[in-house]
Formats: C-alpha cells, sequence, structure tokens
C-alpha cells in the first residue's frame, strides 16, 4: 500500500535581532506583525534575540507560527555567536534571514547562505555621530566589504537620510539598496491616548501641569543636557510646566543632579524605562513632546509614536529628524544644542491650545501616510518576494480620531 505524500514543510523567515527583548517597543511591534503577516501567507517566523524575552514581551511575541530562539553576543563579531546561529540555521533551514542591529560587517550573510538562505537581508537602524559627513569610502574598502557582503540581497535603510548616507559610501552597488521607513502601531497609539490620566497618577503629576516628554536613552547624544537646560528656561516664565524623561542610561544619575542643580527638582521626574509607552500612556500624558539629538539620529521612533499620538514635537535639524517632523505644521525644527530656542518653541506650544491640537492632528495623519506599521512591515515582505495580503482598506484599523483634552 502506498502512503500519501507528507505535506510540505512551511517556508521560514529567520530574523536575527541584535537586542534584548525586555519592552514591549517599537522593535518588538515590528517583530510581531512581521510574524502576523508571514503566517498569513503561511510561514514560519524565527525570532532570534540576544536573551530571552521578558514574561510580557513573549506573550506578545507568540503567535501560532512563531518561533524564538537566543543568540548571544549577535550585535559583534562572535565565535559563540556564529555557532548558535548556524544550529538555528541548520534547524529551521530558513529561506529568507534577516539580520537587525548585528553590524554590517559579519559572517552571518555567508553563513546563512551556505546553510540554505536563499536571501538575505540586512536593515541599517545605526544613527551617524555628530556632524558626520558622508562619504565615498576608499577603493581597497569597498572592494573588501563588496566581497564580504556579497550574499546580501538588499540593504534596508529606514529613512532618506540613511539611504544617502549608506549609498555615499559605495560599499555596495546603488541596486542593492531600498528604502522602508520605520513604524508604529497606529492602533495601539489611538489604544494608548485613554491611559493619560492614569500614567500621570502613577508618577505623581498634577493634572493642571502642562507635560513635555522625552522617551530616550539617558545619554549625551540624545541632547539631554539641553533639555534640561531649556526646561529651566520655560520653568522661569510658565509656572504649569513639567518635564518627564522617560528611560534610561549611563548618564542618568547626572541629569538629575543637573536638574537638582537647576531648582528644577519639584518640575522634573524621572520615570525610569516604561515596559510600553505606547500602551501605558507616554505621550497620551504629554502636552508636547521632544527630541532633541545631538547625534545623527537615522530615523526617531519617539517622534512617529508621538505624531501617531497627535502631539506636537519639537526635534533637533540632526540626520533623519527634519524628514519626520515638517516645521511649522506637525512640530518645529531646532538647531542642536540651541537651548533658547527650544524653550521658546515649547513656550510657543504650551501657551496655545489649538496650535498643538491643530500641530497634533497633522502629525498624526503623516503618520497614518507614512509609519503605519502594517503597510510599512508589507513593503519589507514585498522585499522578500512575498506580495499581497493586507486590504480592508489595507487595513488602516484603530485610527478614528479620539476626543482628547488640550489643557
Amino acid at each position: 500500500m502506498r502512503l500519501p505524500p507528507s505535506p510540505a514543510r512551511a517556508k521560514t523567515v529567520v530574523s536575527l535581532f541584535g537586542i534584548n527583548p525586555y519592552r514591549i517597543g517599537a522593535f518588538e511591534i515590528y517583530a510581531r506583525e512581521l510574524s502576523a503577516q508571514l503566517g498569513e501567507r503561511g510561514w514560519n517566523s524565527v525570532l532570534c534575540y540576544l536573551a530571552p524575552p521578558s514574561p510580557p514581551v513573549r506573550r506578545f511575541l507568540e503567535l501560532p507560527n512563531v518561533s524564538i530562539e537566543v543568540v548571544e553576543d549577535s550585535w559583534k563579531i562572535s565565535g559563540k555567536a556564529i555557532g548558535q546561529l548556524g544550529r538555528i540555521l541548520k534547524q529551521y533551514r530558513p529561506e529568507i534571514v534577516h539580520l537587525y542591529f548585528t553590524g554590517f560587517l559579519s559572517a552571518y550573510p555567508w553563513l546563512s547562505r551556505l546553510r540554505s538562505a536563499e536571501q538575505v537581508f540586512f536593515t541599517d537602524q545605526g544613527s551617524r555621530p555628530e556632524g558626520y559627513v558622508p562619504q565615498r569610502h576608499p577603493s581597497w574598502k569597498r572592494l573588501l566589504l563588496r566581497i564580504v557582503n556579497r550574499p546580501i540581497s538588499k540593504v534596508v535603510c529606514v529613512s532618506n537620510y540613511g539611504y544617502r548616507c549608506f549609498t555615499a559610501t559605495g560599499l555596495l552597488p546603488e541596486s542593492r539598496f531600498a528604502m522602508i521607513y520605520n513604524s508604529v502601531d497606529i492602533a495601539r497609539a489611538t489604544a494608548g491616548l485613554r491611559n493619560g490620566p492614569a500614567f500621570r497618577r502613577q508618577y505623581g503629576i498634577a493634572e493642571d501641569r502642562l507635560v513635555v516628554t522625552q522617551v530616550s536613552w539617558l545619554i549625551p547624544e540624545k541632547g539631554l543636557a539641553d533639555l534640561l537646560g531649556a526646561a529651566r528656561l520655560v520653568a522661569a516664565t510658565e509656572p504649569r510646566a513639567h518635564f518627564v524623561f522617560v528611560g534610561d542610561g549611563s548618564h542618568a544619575a547626572e541629569y538629575k543632579r543637573m536638574a537638582a542643580e537647576y531648582g528644577l527638582v519639584d518640575r522634573v521626574t524621572f520615570t525610569g524605562v516604561v515596559e510600553d509607552p505606547l500602551a501605558e500612556g507616554v505621550y497620551a500624558a504629554a502636552d508636547v513632546a521632544c527630541q532633541v539629538s545631538r547625534w545623527e539620529e537615522v530615523f526617531g521612533y519617539v517622534i512617529a509614536e508621538a505624531m501617531a499620538s497627535y502631539r506636537p514635537v519639537v526635534g533637533t535639524r540632526v540626520g533623519g529628524i527634519p524628514e519626520l517632523i515638517e516645521d511649522g505644521a506637525t512640530g518645529y525644527i531646532v538647531e542642536r544644542g540651541d537651548t533658547q530656542a527650544m524653550a521658546d518653541r515649547v513656550l510657543r506650544l504650551l501657551r496655545d491650545p489649538a496650535l498643538r491640537e491643530k500641530m497634533g492632528s497633522a502629525g498624526r495623519q503623516k503618520a497614518e501616510e507614512k509609519f503605519h506599521h502594517q503597510r510599512n512591515v508589507a513593503q519589507v515582505l514585498d522585499l522578500y518576494g512575498l506580495g499581497r495580503p493586507l486590504d480592508a482598506a489595507e487595513r488602516v484599523t484603530g485610527i478614528s480620531a479620539p476626543t482628547f483634552r488640550v489643557r
């Protein structure tokens, strides 16, 4: 008797993230949506991280087609990482491997091809140092990197700024690059708007305070010292102003001391890490969001999240930030380190509720058009050669404008 043929093995994408999934942030939301859209096409998704996800993140990522693996030290050249990834590739035999936060120079593309992958992708999320000027690399370096990265099918850049920086180097032919913006979960942003009062209560921020928020690492590159200088100027003329810094970092103690020296102890709140900023109401509790970085931000997730939450944003003229904020329409652009200009723009917004509402609504519209995570993830799958599903008006769900108070 002849046995029926065994079912074909489902095809697989292995996504290697050189990050620790300790909170439900932008990259975890991206990974879940990527897995969901792969599942709609009958594909499996293997998500590899530096360490096991925390229980809430694991629950968030788990879908029927998802497997979660650990590749330690994948952000650097590491024998341990190569061995662990090799085992995963042997086990799952993926058709596609996608590298994130791993460094452009690594053995992973060749390893992936040798282990079965038909396509290898690399997403560039790297911000550049302050004052970086894109330039063509020497011929020996271009030749070496073209050999090392020959297996890469496409480099995905997350802003036009990133695209210009990378293509200027000549490290790969320009045809091997694509630009797809990072994105934000529009529906999640909408749902989080109801949680602003709870966030304020949790951190003891009075209801009548006008809140200015920056969500970032607490490091010099993010312009924290500049924003604290602006906070001192704002606090001197607007008694209701309150600044909230969400995040942690190597310079946290220094910035807390600086706030005390400026006499801002009762006008500044440091929350530490918030595991799910969109859902927990970080942006809903704010009247104005800031991203006053000094280094050349390649994108600026905080800006996209704030815009999706109907909040105007004050940002610096660095890297890709001017692509996100339309000066005078969805917020304001100032020069890096210009604390007086930061203070002036923040004060203008705090004192004009109608302007905040107008800019917030314009920002939301731009977020829906450019940073909608379902559509942008679908563009990644198009690069893979896995076009379609989506639809139902390209799944623009949960984006009806809520009512929210403007103080």
